[in-house]
């Protein structure tokens, strides 16, 4: 693909206009690469934490030979402990690059040569997501500047730069371009990240309006076009020169906002492609490009896209501990992180210790719960776990982000629990790496939707953020709550995506797709599940769907639209629901929380049944939940906000209708099971108990043992798990 052209620093700055334009040729949603994706080859299980030697405390003069000492033992502490592979240099631009145009490599020579003796592998990271401080002060253009601002921002935060400006982009190619051509043929370095939980940061700088303008020239070619799409004779908006295009700093246009939030993700691919072409133009032949997700379904990203740019997905994963620990944020992030190329992933972060940006969040994990959180990666299809970070930092934002090593840096409980596991996986990563999943369930994830109902939200009060339950992500909130009813079910889910080319082919591997709230949708989408229901497929679909077009413009034919026949109503009339209600006479047996809330569409049925009635006297004459027979298929619809409760028993009937369930539903409360296939293709099963009690079950699947503990495992043995422990099952045949 296009990218911006390097310039002599001079040249650059005389840019501004070529900018807007060269961006919106260059971001385009069907990113090409130069070269091949190929995903990296693993003989076991990488496991290993980042490493940052530069922020050791050097006491008490500042001596650098204490820093290397601290080096040589913290080596040794890793490889007796059996720590396999280290990622480094990505939050220091500072030190590789301490003054324009200087760089230095020394300090990181050291630090890859012990860890290569050692036999450690390391991922190195690109520096760009921390402009040092001096490219600031010459350059403080390239910081970002917020939405509804005349100035740019000040230096102090990471992550606080303009990622699409030239000038910016001129410095990045030039950190990145000598420290992969430096270490191209360095043995231990096996794979670099580029950059670092990357997004677009909320860049509201003029380059990145102008390159939006340049987009909207291109994908509506006049304003006439763009007008009449997004309805902009509302309020006398229309635009009749691109020139007289308003920023959006008080756009009421919901397809203007829609489109803004597209183009900050096209950006963000955009930017990570460009790295990823620069480093597959000087690395080494087996070193592999990830990225660090900071976490999956942001908002202002589209992980979709971005994933083509690389060779293998990664993803720092955060959870609660202790009594907060049950494996469900892992497994719904570690799904979207293996769906987004049908392959195994990295987890480059994930809890250590504590977390926080401050001291209020110091909950320590319990006994077995380091160990068990990895093997729980490892069986969603994870062939590398990572923490953030080996030891702890003394000073900073992160002082309290606590790493396998406390501020002490001496052995402790977490090391040793750390050393547990790399020496089991020593022996038995072998027959875990490369694990293959095949689920027949699906999740539809659309980030238009989740934008689009975040500009239009139907619930009351908070802010949205990435928490999952947290008040005001609705559309967060469904996915969770689905994705979490599938996992206490002890069903395996992918996530697919609506702008994936071969979709309807994609589908038809699956027995049951959910979709959760697609209110942003072309025609050609909703026919496309339409078609999937008539041709035998089962859909669960939840309230708001099909309301919307591509353009967040609501239909102006009968609701729910393309999806009328499959669906089997329609309805002209929605209600918030004050408090919420019941449904009549309790048809799921859900006790006290036989409650829906929030919103009630008002469902008129055509061919459609009807599941449940509220339980009230206004309400009550209309349908909660309908089930439709299609074609071959049916679509099972949810016409309001169900309780968790009330979530799992429907899930768990589609489950049943799909033909679905198996002995796995009927395991403990506690124990959650999940399946794969290893390279030597032998069916996995492992059982993991999030409880501090211990847990027995009857195992229903072939004869094989358990490889952890070489016990042999016969059909309907008899297996008891310890608490916060794992049993992994490996069939002989």
């Amino acid at each position: 693909m296009s990218r911006l052209p390097s310039f002599p620093l001079p040249m650059l700055r005389l840019l501004p206009t070529f900018l807007g334009l060269t961006c919106a040729l260059a971001l385009h949603p069907a990113l090409a690469q130069s070269g091949t994706n190929q995903p990296p080859a693993f003989d076991n299980i990488l496991y290993g934490a980042a490493y940052y030697n530069e922020y050791m405390p050097a006491e008490p003069d500042g001596d650098p030979a204490l820093r290397a000492a601290r080096l040589d033992k913290d080596v040794a502490m890793m490889k007796e402990a059996g720590i396999s592979v280290v990622r480094m240099g990505e939050s220091t631009w500072s030190l590789w690059e301490p003054e324009d145009g200087h760089f230095e490599y020394a300090w990181m020579d050291r630090i890859v040569d012990v860890m290569g003796r050692a036999g450690i592998k390391v991922i190195m990271g690109t520096p760009t997501y921390s402009v040092p401080t001096w490219m600031a002060h010459a350059h403080p253009e390239i910081l970002v500047r917020y939405q509804g601002s005349d100035a740019n921002t000040t230096y102090g935060m990471r992550q606080n730069m303009d990622t699409d400006n030239p000038i910016f982009r001129h410095y990045a190619e030039r950190v990145i371009t000598n420290l992969v051509a430096h270490y191209r043929n360095n043995p231990a370095v096996i794979g670099w990240q580029i950059d670092n939980e990357t997004g677009a940061y909320g860049a509201y700088n003029p380059d990145v309006f102008l390159g939006f303008v340049n987009h909207l020239k291109q994908k509506f070619a006049s304003p006439e076009a763009m007008n009449k799409a997004w309805f902009l004779n509302y309020w006398g908006q229309d635009v009749n020169r691109w020139g007289d295009m308003p920023t959006p700093d008080r756009a009421t246009s919901t397809s203007y906002k829609l489109e803004w939030s597209r183009w900050q993700q096209m950006r963000v691919a955009d930017y990570l492609n460009w790295q990823a072409e620069l480093v597959r133009k000087s690395r080494g032949p087996n070193q592999f490009v990830t990225h660090d997700f900071g976490g999956m379904m942001h908002d202002d990203r589209n992980e979709n896209q971005i994933a083509k740019s690389l060779d293998i997905v990664a993803n720092n994963i955060y959870h609660g501990a202790q009594d907060h620990m049950d494996g469900a944020w892992q497994a719904e992030q570690s799904d979207f992180a293996r769906s987004l190329k049908h392959s195994n992933f990295l987890i480059t972060e994930t809890n250590a210790q504590t977390l926080g940006w401050d001291s209020a969040g110091q909950f320590p994990p319990y006994d077995g719960q380091i160990r068990l959180d990895v093997y729980s990666y490892l069986a969603s299809g994870a062939n590398m776990v990572e923490y953030w970070h080996w030891h702890s930092i003394h000073a900073g934002q992160e002082t309290y982000w606590k790493g396998v090593l406390s501020h002490d840096l001496e052995p402790n409980r977490a090391y040793a629990e750390v050393s547990k596991t790399a020496h089991e996986l020593q022996k038995i990563g072998p027959k875990l790496v490369d694990l293959k999943i095949k689920n027949q369930v699906a999740i539809l994830y659309s980030v238009d939707s989740d934008n689009g109902i975040n500009f239009m939200p139907y619930e009351r009060g908070g802010e949205r953020g990435w928490t999952p339950g947290k008040a005001g992500d609705s559309y967060g909130n469904r996915i969770v709550q689905l994705h979490r009813s599938l996992y206490d079910a002890n069903v395996g889910a992918d996530f697919v995506f609506p702008d994936t080319t071969n979709l309807a082919q994609q589908l038809s591997q699956y027995k049951l797709l959910i979709v959760p709230m697609l209110y942003v949708a072309d025609d050609a989408l909703l026919k496309t599940i339409s078609d999937y229901v008539k041709s035998g497929g089962h859909v669960l679909m939840t309230f708001k769907s099909g309301f919307t077009n591509e353009n967040d413009a609501v239909r102006w034919q009968r609701a729910p639209g393309p999806l009328r026949e499959a669906a089997g109503f329609t309805y002209q009339e929605f209600s918030n629901l004050e408090h919420p209600l019941a449904l009549k006479g309790d048809p799921y047996h859900a006790g006290e929380e036989n409650k829906v809330s929030e919103w009630a569409e008002f469902l008129q049925l055509e061919h459609a049944e009807a599941l449940a009635y509220y339980d009230h006297p206004f309400f009550g004459q209309w349908p909660a939940i309908t089930r439709n027979h299609y074609g071959s298929g049916e679509l099972v619809y949810e016409g309001t906000q169900l309780s968790d409760a009330l979530q799992s028993k429907i899930v768990l009937d589609c489950l049943k209708s799909a033909g679905l369930t198996s002995p796995d539903q009927q395991l403990p409360s506690t124990l959650r099971v999940k399946h794969g296939i290893n390279r030597e293709g032998k069916k996995l099963h492992y059982y993991l108990n999030y409880s501090s009690s211990g847990q027995s079950f009857q195992y229903p699947y072939a004869a094989g043992q358990d490889i952890l503990t070489g016990t042999a495992i016969a059909p309907n043995q008899n297996i008891s798990i310890k608490p916060w422990d794992v049993a992994i099952v490996e069939e002989s045949k």
